[in-house]
């Protein structure tokens, strides 16, 4: 399997900000308040979920222009490869979740 460069690219450079976000304590509100905190969670998670569906509009809009004539084959393997990579993201990120909640859940209380 190949992944595009500008693929991968955009991948390093989402992670290497979140790890800057992090450092920095860019999770953790000014007030220290859990809901603000909560909700920089829930954009975070609403804007992962927003590009993998912008990934997938991106490649039905040139699938439509290829069948049209109107586009070009490389742009559309260019986008159903970079959205197979963010859906990758989105289910290892899914089972991350899945596997810390299991976790938590097998804790003595």
């Amino acid at each position: 399997m190949t992944v595009p460069t500008s693929a991968a690219t955009s991948a390093y450079q989402a992670t290497s900000q979140l790890i800057d976000s992090i450092a920095q304590g860019g999770n953790q509100s000014p007030s220290g308040s859990v809901a603000e905190a909560g909700n920089s969670f829930k954009e975070l998670l609403g804007q992962a979920v927003g590009s993998v569906s912008e990934a997938g509009s991106n490649v039905e809009a040139q699938t439509m222009a290829a069948v049209q004539g109107k586009g070009d084959m490389i742009d559309v393997v260019t986008a159903v490869a970079e959205t197979e990579v963010a859906l990758q993201s989105m289910v290892s990120m899914r089972d991350r979740v899945i596997s810390s909640y299991e976790e938590i859940m097998r804790m003595p209380i």
